[in-house]
């Protein structure tokens, strides 16, 4: 098993930045590929940002490259997510997920492991 907790949600102005953190515990991190994922409101879920587990790779749906980044430290179990450049529309509750596979994360809804969420919200 692996337990997922994330922080660092907030209230933003448009413009700023945030970083969440997803502490892992349980199984081996190090093995496991990552993954953020939001959910506004009246919205289905939707994938964000995905890192394999050696953090070769990364991955971002379009409506955030070059405003986020993930990243992790698998010496301290965690994952992060940088938010620059807020948006009103990047306001969600942001989820932390984990696979033995990136392809499952990276298609989306059926990952091993999900964190509880944390509130993001971006309003002037």
């Amino acid at each position: 098993q692996v337990r997922l907790v994330e922080s660092g949600g907030g209230l933003v102005q448009p413009g700023d930045s945030l970083r969440l953190s997803c502490a892992a515990s349980g199984r081996s991190f190090s093995s496991l590929a990552m993954g953020w994922f939001r959910q506004a409101p009246g919205k289905e879920r939707e994938f964000v940002a995905a890192i394999t587990w050696r953090a070769a790779n990364t991955y971002y749906t379009d409506s955030v490259k070059g405003r986020f980044t993930i990243s992790r430290d698998n010496a301290k179990t965690t994952v992060y997510l940088q938010m620059n450049s807020l948006k009103p529309e990047d306001t969600a509750i942001y989820y932390c997920a984990a696979d033995n596979l990136i392809a499952t994360i990276l298609a989306g809804s059926q990952c091993d492991y999900w964190g509880q969420g944390t509130q993001v919200t971006v309003s002037s």
